[in-house]
């Protein structure tokens, strides 16, 4: 039996907002490091968005490495690592004739020939063709095959699977590229494993969100389409997919079609997911076993509403370990004192965001503003609330000059 750990969407060097999230993926990476030990793993399986941005941080770029190499314990446990939409795929595979001296995997491109290889330690690799790679552990009888398809747009994934006719589209390209990887395949006396990062969903079932608010979603034009998981041939066990941040099986044919999901909650439309990596057990002929295995780290994400900044500030007390989001109820501009007063109390808030419903009593004549107006008619609408009158041309220059200091940093 061969037991691996699925994981994805590691984000390094994401913000969220001003606040950086490296001290909560440095804890959540240990974290998974120490299940990698404990579960005894034999194989480390990262399905992309391993950075948040094409050029990381130098802190994010130093921690992924020392992960890597920490989870491949000194070329005892194979490390597989594919770029995601996220991810420059040419900074992924830069390190690998490196990093294969650790038993590291590092494939940025769609059917990447992997250099053969063999370790000290019994681990081997073999790449019998362009997009498999074929891993001989010690100890286990039987080798395990892993079919790896990095992200790439549409034109550039049908280029890569070598497709003669564009019109075919992705999903005949990657069909037909994936069948001709599984005729050389002996499911009695291997096990075999897809590891991508696609949108893949089963052809008449329900299409699972995308990740929101500052993701990038795949299904844009010139991106990638959505891929079928009848498309997958029989003999892949297990599919391990990388993109959606929330864990979900897709489908359970040919086997087990499983996004692990992200580690942390990385916007506010993942507040109060619980996060996982998912164990995998797999042997020739049998179906694959898998199971989740929750993580604890990272600061909670909460969206809350108020109607009132005393309801806010009780709230805010009570709960000084999170990120989190208000939206304050008012029947008046939020002022300038209240922020600060919120702010002094909780090192943790992304923002606040008044949701003004009634005009002020004390100014009868107050008109709420028109967020689609344009940025010098808000602000005159923001200076007269708060003083009476209209600024005058001086104080307008002085607000366009101050409008593009800010555009030029």
């Amino acid at each position: 039996m061969i037991r691996l750990l699925h994981t994805s969407d590691w984000h390094l060097g994401k913000r969220l907002g001003d606040f950086s999230r490296l001290p909560e993926q440095r804890a959540v990476l240990e974290e998974i490091c120490e299940i990698a030990e404990r579960e005894e793993v034999h194989a480390v399986l990262v399905a992309g968005d391993v950075f948040d941005a094409y050029n990381p941080p130098v802190e994010a770029i130093e921690l992924f490495y020392k992960t890597l190499k920490r989870l491949g314990k000194n070329g005892e446990r194979a490390v597989i690592v594919i770029a995601g939409n996220h991810d420059s795929p040419d900074r992924i595979h830069a390190p690998d004739p490196l990093a294969r001296a650790c038993g590291i995997i590092l494939a940025g491109f769609p059917s990447q020939q992997i250099a053969p290889f063999k370790l000290d330690t019994g681990l081997s690799i073999e790449s019998p063709l362009p997009g498999i790679i074929k891993i001989n552990i010690p100890g286990v009888s039987f080798p395990l095959n892993i079919i790896h398809t990095a992200y790439a747009n549409e034109f550039r994934m049908q280029m890569f699977m070598g497709t003669e006719n564009p019109e075919d589209g992705l999903r005949a390209s990657l069909q037909k590229f994936w069948a001709e990887l599984a005729e050389g395949i002996d499911a009695s006396a291997e096990v075999t494993v897809l590891l991508s990062h696609l949108y893949m969903v089963e052809r008449h079932g329900e299409r699972p969100a995308e990740p929101l608010d500052e993701e990038k979603p795949i299904l844009i034009p010139g991106g990638a389409s959505e891929v079928f998981t009848d498309l997958l041939p029989d003999c892949f066990q297990y599919t391990a997919l990388g993109h959606l941040h929330r864990r979900q099986c897709i489908s359970k044919m040919p086997g087990p079609v499983m996004y692990s999901g992200s580690p942390l909650s990385y916007s506010f439309s993942e507040a109060s997911q619980k996060k996982y990596v998912e164990i995998v057990e797999l042997s020739p002929g049998n179906a694959a076993k898998h199971r989740p295995v929750e993580l604890n780290s990272g600061k909670p994400l909460e969206r809350k509403t108020f109607s009132s900044s005393e309801d806010a500030a009780l709230w805010l007390t009570a709960n000084p370990d999170c990120l989190v989001e208000i939206t304050l109820k008012l029947d008046k501009y939020l002022s300038p004192a209240i922020i600060r007063q919120l702010h002094s109390i909780h090192s943790g808030i992304i923002g606040i965001i008044p949701d003004i419903s009634i005009p002020d009593e004390d100014n009868p004549g107050l008109v709420l503003p028109d967020l689609s107006d344009s940025i010098d008619d808000l602000f005159v609408s923001y200076f007269k609330s708060r003083h009476g009158f209209v600024p005058d041309e001086a104080l307008m220059g002085l607000f366009h000059e101050v409008l593009s200091d800010n555009s030029e940093a």
